[in-house]
């Protein structure tokens, strides 16, 4: 028979472990901001409590150990599958999510959080059954209770611990849901007779960790794509993707966006990036000579700035350094003169003792951008670190014809700069210019028919079409209060019931 303090402990690292790697299950569909981590976080805890309640009932109607270990095995048999259970379930709310169908993503997405809850819920059942088991004596039954309490919650953040920091980083999110179920299940055996004929039941999970992972999400079918080369980071899930055209993106998590593109015998891609190159000529006469670029990616902006200001120097911020290996292995990142910072943007921002010509902000985890980078205490320590005639801009992705977050942003900018204009260079992304120095249409137009490299003045000249006054209307954010995700959640709702 299995000690019941150990049986709790492996249940209690299970339960913990379970939830951080159900964020990363649902990471490369639904992302990781902090919507995802409160769903899951408040299932794990209903399912928690739903199963302490239910645990103590089952227990004085089955007051022996065979009960409690069977609870446990079915519990990680429940474990074992949400993985492969979930797969399909994800797909059908990558598909909502592609037609923005609100109601079948948002309940795709329970969906999933409730596979992880239904096992959560018989884990949480264990404590209350084992304590029931443990007391023979009404005069110790507190001392024995918050001792078996005390394992469980060590437990838990011992699996915390474990997951984020070794399983995960190391053998994926599939197999981490697999080695907590492997761990319970061994652990309740031991309980149960025969050994053999419930031994298969490990015996089977062992064989699910035996097997390959292989592609975590396959290119769209019909689409011509192929997925090249895909890892969990850190921090996210990536995954490199060539394209029937010939180009090659860079996705992340959901791959609702594109990152990083990489366009064979050319540095210009016809998006978003294009316009960072030029916008800085609405201020300035020569190229910039120093630039940041906070959210660097696998490196296409700074790649084009090789092409065309090749004596510019580019500090390139990336959170994700597995990104950064990205982009010199995938995407071209070899401009000489970029320097890769793998940090978060506004401590560099505050900690960096430079003077930038540019600052381009571009860092996004689809379809949120960090709440701190869109507040006026960052614009200001931005302006801080501008040179004389220096630039600041924003990419601010939306769903098309939705302007909340841009309205936000640039209530935020024009509390610190006097001078802030707007691009609508594509129907989802339209970027911010903030500049101390008067923005002026006709020094870009003149710039980049006189002076630009020849295969850029046509974005130039295109840009200066684009460019005019910014929308009002929009709250400026605080680092006290920036509600970003809610707001990018009501404008995708929003979308969502507009196109309906």
């Amino acid at each position: 028979m299995p000690p019941l303090p150990l049986l709790v402990f492996v249940v209690g690292t299970g339960s913990l472990g379970a939830e951080i790697a159900a964020v990363r299950l649902l990471a490369p569909y639904f992302g990781a901001s902090t919507v995802v981590w409160a769903n899951t976080i408040g299932v794990v805890l209903v399912a928690l409590s739903v199963g302490y309640w239910v645990g103590g009932r089952w227990a004085d109607r089955h007051p022996h150990m065979r009960g409690l270990c069977l609870l446990a095995l079915g519990a990680a048999l429940l474990l074992a599958l949400v993985p492969f259970a979930a797969d399909p379930l994800l797909e059908v709310a990558v598909d909502a999510l592609d037609s923005i169908a609100a109601g079948a993503f948002f309940g795709s997405l329970a969906a999933v959080l409730v596979l992880v809850a239904v096992p959560v819920l018989l884990l949480g059942a264990v404590s209350p059954w084992a304590i029931r088991l443990a007391v023979s004596d009404v005069g110790e039954a507190g001392r024995v209770a918050g001792r078996l309490y005390a394992l469980s919650t060590a437990g838990s953040l011992f699996g915390t611990l474990v997951s984020a920091l070794a399983l995960i980083p190391l053998v994926g999110t599939r197999r981490t849901f697999l080695l907590f179920a492997l761990a319970i299940a061994l652990t309740a055996v031991a309980g149960l007779r025969p050994v053999r004929r419930y031994a298969l039941a490990p015996a089977a999970i062992a064989v699910l960790l035996a097997l390959p992972v292989g592609t975590l999400k396959a290119a769209e079918e019909g689409s011509g794509s192929r997925v090249v080369y895909e890892t969990d980071t850190q921090y996210q899930y990536a995954r490199v993707v060539d394209r029937s055209d010939g180009s090659r993106a860079l996705e992340l998590n959901e791959g609702q966006a594109q990152h990083s593109l990489y366009e064979p015998g050319t540095v210009l891609t016809g998006d978003v990036w294009d316009g960072h190159l030029v916008l800085p000529f609405l201020v300035r006469e020569r190229p910039p000579e120093r630039v940041a670029i906070l959210g660097n990616a696998a490196g296409t902006t700074a790649r084009a700035y090789e092409r065309f200001f090749p004596r510019a120097r580019v500090d390139g911020v990336e959170l994700d350094p597995e990104l950064s290996e990205v982009g010199r292995r995938f995407f071209d990142m070899t401009n000489p003169r970029l320097r890769v910072f793998d940090e978060d943007a506004r401590p560099f921002l505050r900690r960096i003792d430079a003077r930038y010509d540019v600052i381009s902000v571009d860092a996004y985890r689809q379809p949120y951008i960090p709440f701190y980078l869109t507040t006026v205490e960052f614009f200001r320590t931005a302006r801080e670190k501008l040179a004389r005639d220096g630039v600041v801009i924003v990419n601010a992705g939306h769903p098309e014809g939705e302007d909340e977050l841009e309205r936000v942003l640039t209530a935020a900018m024009r509390e610190v700069f006097p001078h802030v204009a707007r691009d609508p260079i594509e129907p989802t992304n339209t970027l911010l210019v903030a500049s101390d120095t008067p923005l002026s249409l006709e020094r870009l137009r003149r710039v980049s028919a006189r002076a630009l490299p020849r295969d850029l003045e046509q974005t130039g000249l295109g840009a200066a079409g684009r460019v005019g006054a910014p929308l009002g209307g929009g709250e400026a954010y605080t680092d006290d209060r920036a509600p970003v995700e809610w707001l990018i959640d009501k404008s995708i709702v929003d979308y969502a019931a507009g196109g309906d």
